[in-house]
């Protein structure tokens, strides 16, 4: 298992955890981020806060398009590692012009190598692959 070793892999990474947790707890990610903060010496990197808050702020559309293209997988079905990191790597693909479509599908299948089951990288390189084909039309 590889750790990221970019900053912004390392804050991707932090999004994911702080994402998870909160849906563990449920709580809203806000608060999830603000427990870091408080009661963590953990220093919060501002693109994990960007992630958090953009993965909150588009997450009807997000989970709308990943319910769409899963050929049968509802979200719920899905573990939820791999919700969360398809929420992070469509927010990135769809929502983040400063990180190239390819580093955000290339990136969230790395998240998933680490963070997840065998399957997990092909389905998540599959489903934000066809995202990032539809991307024009989804944005239109």
């Amino acid at each position: 298992m590889s750790a990221p070793t970019s900053a912004r892999g390392k804050a991707r990474r932090r999004a994911v955890d702080i994402l998870f947790e909160a849906e563990q707890r449920s709580v809203r990610p806000t608060e999830a981020l603000r427990d870091r903060r408080d009661k963590t010496d953990q220093s919060i990197n501002p693109y994990t806060v960007d992630i958090v808050e953009g993965v909150m702020a588009m997450q009807p559309a997000i989970d709308e398009f990943l319910s769409t293209y899963s050929q049968g997988w509802p979200l719920e079905r899905m573990p939820s590692v791999d919700r969360i990191i398809l929420r992070v790597g469509t927010w990135e693909l769809l929502y983040n012009d400063d990180v190239p479509d390819g580093v955000a599908v290339s990136e969230a299948v790395e998240l998933s190598r680490t963070l997840s089951t065998d399957e997990s990288p092909s389905f998540i390189n599959g489903l934000l692959g066809r995202l990032q084909q539809l991307k024009p039309t989804l944005l239109a």
